[in-house]
């Protein structure tokens, strides 16, 4: 059988999952055990298992999220800021995006928000949801330009037709007359055909402050705060905390065990932490 043409072939109809499926069969001596149809079925496994890692992988890209390499399984429940586990593992299974739902995520500086909605957005991309990241201040900002110069209608299409929105860092400045009247019309498309995720210190109380205006206010709140999951943090900085760790380890950890354990050959460094 001549390989070379096949795999030709299969990178030219962009069939590269099957190629690397198919060199690699070629070159295992029990492959040529299995039947026709077995070889079949285990290069278009291979064929979609790629595409659909490309396509998360564009998706990932596209959502610009502020920590690309947040998970949700590196989610660390130890620290003590009030995390409802039952329900962060009821989000991070995503039916809340197919139901349209909001999330309000609200805590002090440090405690994580920003990374914890990263890392369900993380997950979002893997179940093959459109993502956008945007923090809140510099959104106003580009959409303040973007009438300006021409862009305005496309940034708007792209915040209105995706399916997670994500409005990072909320508050604590209050809306101009024209922040208000952007968000009234991003809010009214979304709302009940995608899932919009907010970021505050601020608790939800002060947000009817921030806006400003009290008509745009009820309106703008009703259509993000009536149907939405609410995570309320409370703790101490997780940077903080961080910081203080490898003083506490110091302090715990003897002078002579320490130099030991710098000069051991093959000793490897600390892993990165969770959050």
């Amino acid at each position: 059988m001549l390989i070379h043409p096949t795999l030709n072939q299969l990178r030219a109809l962009k069939l590269d999952g099957m190629a690397d499926a198919f060199v690699e069969l070629a070159n295992n001596s029990q492959a040529a055990d299995l039947a026709h149809a077995e070889w079949l079925a285990l290069l278009l496994d291979r064929e979609a298992a790629t595409r659909n890692s490309k396509r998360f992988q564009i998706r990932l890209r596209s959502a610009k999220l502020r920590h690309s390499q947040a998970a949700i399984e590196d989610v660390d429940c130890r620290t003590p800021r009030r995390l409802d586990k039952a329900l962060f593992a009821q989000l991070a299974a995503g039916k809340w995006i197919a139901e349209h739902r909001n999330l309000l995520v609200t805590g002090p500086c440090g405690i994580g928000k920003s990374w914890l909605s990263c890392a369900l957005a993380q997950k979002a991309c893997r179940d093959g949801y459109t993502v956008f990241y945007a923090r809140v201040p510099r959104l106003f900002a580009d959409l303040e330009l973007a009438h300006g110069d021409g862009r305005f209608a496309r940034l708007f299409r792209t915040l209105v037709k995706t399916d997670l929105l994500i409005l990072d860092d909320w508050g604590p400045d209050r809306l101009t007359a024209a922040s208000r009247r952007d968000l009234m019309e991003i809010v009214e498309d979304r709302h009940g055909r995608g899932s919009t995720l907010i970021t505050s210190q601020l608790p939800v109380s002060k947000w009817h402050d921030i806006i400003g205006e009290p008509t745009f206010a009820d309106a703008i709140l009703d259509r993000i705060v009536h149907n939405a999951y609410r995570l309320e943090l409370d703790g101490p900085s997780m940077r903080k905390l961080k910081a203080n760790e490898p003083m506490q380890l110091e302090a715990q950890t003897p002078a002579n065990d320490s130099v030991a354990s710098a000069s051991t050959p093959g000793a490897k460094p600390a892993k990165g932490h969770s959050r």
